[in-house]
């Protein structure tokens, strides 16, 4: 049996703190080959996450918040907002984003951690999956951006 305690999760956020892209994964499974992907996601408000999807219909994924506050967004096809969640210690919780739909998520609160679980493989994304419409991550366009999904909650 594998326990995660606080002091692991407290340990994961300052991880995120100190990485460029102010995020940092515990993953749970144990391989990028893994049929299965569980893993904890430490994210820090100024980390951008470009909006994606995943094109295959095995890859629904589940975010369900362990601390902090994560804004959800999901997006048509052209950029527009079609729908939002915020997670919270209060009210929801966890959210099912459907495969082949663009999505987003956000911390909104510093030490923000999220579970994810979603079917493996890992594989990079593919041009098709990632949202043309948003900033690259690292453009000087991305703070701009994160700052207006961001707003949203």
């Amino acid at each position: 049996m594998r326990i995660i305690d606080n002091e692991q999760l407290d340990a994961l956020s300052a991880e995120a703190r100190a990485n460029p892209r102010l995020r940092k994964n515990l993953n749970i499974h144990p391989a990028d080959d893994s049929c299965c992907h569980r893993l904890f996601n430490a994210v820090e408000p100024s980390s951008y996450i470009r909006p994606h999807r995943h094109l295959d219909p095995a890859k629904n994924e589940t975010f369900v918040l362990v601390r902090g506050k994560l804004g959800v967004i999901m997006f048509d096809d052209a950029g527009r907002t079609t729908g939002t969640a915020l997670l919270a210690q209060e009210g929801v919780v966890a959210v099912d984003v459907p495969h082949g739909r663009f999505h987003a998520a956000v911390s909104l609160a510093p030490g923000t951690i999220f579970f994810e679980a979603k079917a493996g493989p890992y594989l990079p994304l593919g041009e098709a999956e990632k949202a043309s419409w948003a900033p690259e991550e690292g453009s000087g366009e991305a703070a701009g951006y994160l700052a207006s999904l961001k707003g949203i909650f």
